[in-house]
């Protein structure tokens, strides 16, 4: 078993397949408004908080671009599809939070997403009695890739960032769990683990039935 305290997640594209569903969803919102380059602005946000994503997505479509409209459409479009329990999760996830709760390990969850969400979608998958600790993007001021929401999550955890790992599948995630001095694992979802990825992590699996499997070495 590896030397560590405390695991702490990312939520989309980590424990749920969530990110390949959310940018169907945009693709739909964008081509109903005539947008062009719907891929390209979703990928960029990927692992942002909403205060992030709006700026990226007005840098390329101009500050005169009715976000909040946008936002509206493409949430109901969202729920409609895989709300109430209907989000597909990753393979491995509960044999993963099991593995972690059997040898006394903490969980934490420490995503950009707003936190009524991530409570609801918690909640609707029965997973959330799994973690100690829920810390989301409006609980800090700064987005990923700063530190700031994985190491606050290690605050509330009482582990120190050298003896947690972080499971990520964004880039920024994985750059903040570096700054902070945890040790990130990336699990690839839309993005793959490029050389800078690669420098970071401690390790790249393809899976989280995988991560099981590092964690046991």
């Amino acid at each position: 078993m590896k030397n560590f305290d405390a695991v702490i997640f990312d939520m989309d594209g980590v424990i749920f397949d969530s990110e390949q569903a959310t940018m169907n969803c945009w693709k739909e919102i964008a081509q109903q408004n005539g947008l062009e380059n719907a891929e390209e602005v979703y990928l960029a946000t990927l692992g942002t908080n909403m205060k992030k994503t709006r700026e990226i997505v007005l840098s390329f479509y101009g500050q005169d671009f009715p976000f909040e409209t946008c936002l509206r459409d493409f949430a109901k479009l969202y729920y409609e599809r895989y709300g109430e329990g209907r989000l597909p999760m990753k393979p491995g996830v509960r044999e993963l939070f099991r593995f972690l709760k059997e040898n006394h390990k903490k969980i934490a969850l420490a995503s950009s997403t707003k936190r009524n969400t991530v409570i609801r979608q918690l909640r609707d998958a029965d997973l959330f009695e799994f973690f100690d600790e829920i810390v989301t993007g409006d609980m800090v001021t700064r987005s990923k890739p700063a530190p700031d929401i994985f190491l606050l999550a290690c605050s509330r955890l009482g582990s120190e960032p050298e003896h947690t790992y972080v499971i990520e599948d964004s880039y920024y995630g994985i750059q903040a769990a570096h700054t902070g001095g945890l040790s990130p694992i990336m699990v690839p979802d839309l993005l793959p683990a490029d050389d800078e990825m690669i420098r970071l992590c401690e390790s790249v699996e393809d899976s989280l039935n995988d991560v099981i499997l590092y964690l046991t070495q």
